[in-house]
């Protein structure tokens, strides 16, 4: 019951209690005005529904709308469809509808953020819609993988990823709704590649820009402590060596005897630890308090789950109250494809669907969690719930090197005091405001936009550990944006390209929309309008004068 349910009850109780002591001395009159007046501040403070409507209703024609005839009768028409529209009139004429009938994909998710809860009548068109899924921001060495989703079966069709000078390199043949495509950058530097669908003819059916933003890779310094000696440790140990990264190991042979190695040089700066279960659980209560103290300091901790064995432990240190195994079966690995190659993993103890404390970060080709992880302090500790990848050594050396690539740079993505841009939207298009976030950022702080104003971080609710600034990019290509002495770029989209992309994006920003508004009324009948409150308080007023005036005489 919320405060005016409360104070409406405290009214009537008033009215009715004042009421009856007049019918006791049979001054009906004074009885009548009081129940007047006690209905009236009732009905002013809660609020009353009258038939008809409080304001008329307001069309949308977006694109994807084929005709402006069902508008007709409507009191204001908006019509969006191939010309930028006006946030500020948009915005009004939304203000003031009791209902809006959206025609077409709808609005982009930047133009929904600023209109206020209507009521909304929306069916989504039947045309095709296009979903791209790639990184935008890459290391160099790692493999790009551009994924296309397309809604409408095209028998044959493919996808081609094109260079900057129109050379395909890379393609393939999708079998299904989605088809995926990998190619290794060689050099690190900021391109915009092309993409484009082909169906079975070799007809065109989409095609776009593919921005790809390729960094030198930051060296891994690792601090390695294990306790539990195994091939997958001995493997993952070369992996790092491999890679050049520097390796700072101690792993635990016996009782009193421990194998040190230390890195080719001294570790300055060392960017992740790579413990296993069985070190975090056999350490001293002061010793696993200094492991801690450095991940609170900033350096991510990865865990290697596969022998685990103290579930009270975890649960009482780190919150790991549900830790389980997976059962004999499919849930019992972990199945992931690197270069056209299966590796199927162990699983090994995990959280629980039902953990709050940690979130998954990756997932296996099933969609089963493979990767969690959990802040802690300025840092953060990554849970990898996945064993015996030594299986892979020998005969898929390649493919276990790139997924344990994509395991270390999610582990060691780096501590929350250095700034780590992503973008805040999935398609940043001219003319349309688009977010750029930034991991580590102190909001406050400046950002130096290329081309335009300076703007501030500003904390958001859905970037827990970021904040984000917004921009209104004048036109396509490289943003260039720089903070906190850490450079970054975000790409913008011309209002024509990827037009299938762009309109799954619109119907997802509607939908998720519609989800927060109450239902529409009935098409039978008027929808019901709240009724102004000033003359409720006016009889009101005149009830308690008259009631004055009575008592005086």
């Amino acid at each position: 019951m919320n405060s005016v349910s409360i104070a409406i009850i405290a009214i009537a109780v008033a009215a009715l209690a004042s009421a009856g002591l007049y019918a006791r001395k049979r001054q009906w009159l004074q009885a009548l005005l009081v129940l007047v007046a006690g209905a009236s501040l009732g009905a002013s403070i809660g609020g009353v529904t009258v038939p008809g409507r409080a304001a008329p209703d307001l069309v949308v024609l977006t694109d994807g709308a084929a005709t402006a005839a069902a508008a007709a009768s409507a009191g204001t028409v908006i019509d969006l469809r191939g010309a930028a529209s006006s946030p500020a009139a948009l915005a009004d004429a939304w203000s003031r509808a009791a209902a809006v009938t959206v025609l077409g994909d709808g609005l982009d998710e930047a133009q929904l953020r600023d209109l206020p809860a209507r009521a909304l009548r929306w069916s989504p068109p039947a045309s095709g819609l296009l979903r791209l899924d790639f990184p935008r921001d890459l290391a160099l060495g790692r493999p790009f993988t551009l994924t296309a989703r397309y809604s409408q079966a095209v028998a044959g069709w493919r996808l081609q990823l094109l260079a900057e000078n129109g050379q395909v390199i890379a393609e393939q043949a999708a079998a299904g709704a989605s088809v995926s495509v990998q190619w290794m950058p060689p050099v690190a530097e900021a391109m915009v590649l092309q993409a484009r669908l082909l169906d079975a003819a070799g007809k065109t059916v989409a095609a776009g820009p593919v921005p790809l933003n390729v960094h030198a890779a930051t060296p891994l310094q690792v601090l390695g402590r294990f306790d539990a000696p195994s091939f997958d440790v001995r493997t993952l140990n070369q992996l790092l060596a491999d890679s050049g990264a520097l390796i700072d190991q101690q792993v635990t042979l016996g009782k009193a005897l421990v194998r040190s190695e230390t890195a080719r040089a001294p570790l300055a700066a060392p960017n992740l630890i790579v413990a296993d279960a069985a070190y975090v659980e056999h350490l001293s209560a002061g010793a696993r308090a200094a492991l801690l103290a450095q991940v609170g300091a900033g350096l991510p901790l990865l865990v290697l789950a596969g022998d685990e064995a103290d579930n009270a432990l975890w649960a009482r240190e780190f919150a790991l109250s549900a830790l389980h195994t997976p059962a004999a079966g499919a849930d019992a690995s972990r199945q992931f494809s690197m270069g056209g190659t299966a590796l199927a993993l162990t699983a090994a103890p995990s959280p629980g669907d039902s953990d709050k404390v940690w979130s998954v970060l990756a997932r296996d080709g099933r969609q089963q969690p493979w990767l969690w992880q959990r802040d802690w302090q300025k840092g953060r500790i990554v849970w990898l719930g996945a064993a015996d990848w030594h299986r892979y050594a020998i005969d898929a050396p390649q493919a276990l090197g790139l997924w344990w690539q994509g395991a270390l740079d999610l582990a060691a993505a780096g501590s929350k005091d250095k700034l780590h841009w992503s973008p805040g939207d999935a398609m940043p298009v001219v003319g349309l405001r688009s977010a750029i976030c930034g991991r580590g950022a102190a909001p406050g702080a400046t950002v130096q936009i290329d081309g335009l104003a300076p703007a501030p971080w500003l904390a958001r609710a859905d970037q827990a550990d970021a904040a984000c600034v917004a921009v209104w990019p004048r036109q396509a290509g490289w943003l260039k944006l720089a903070a906190g002495g850490a450079d970054g770029r975000l790409y913008v989209y011309g209002r024509d390209d990827w037009p299938a992309w762009q309109r799954a994006l619109r119907r997802d920003a509607m939908a998720a929309y519609a989800a927060r508004l109450p239902d529409v009324a009935s098409a039978d009948g008027p929808a019901p309008a709240s009724a102004p409150a000033w003359p409720f308080e006016l009889v009101f007023a005149a009830g308690m004068l008259l009631l004055w005036w009575r008592e005086r005489r």
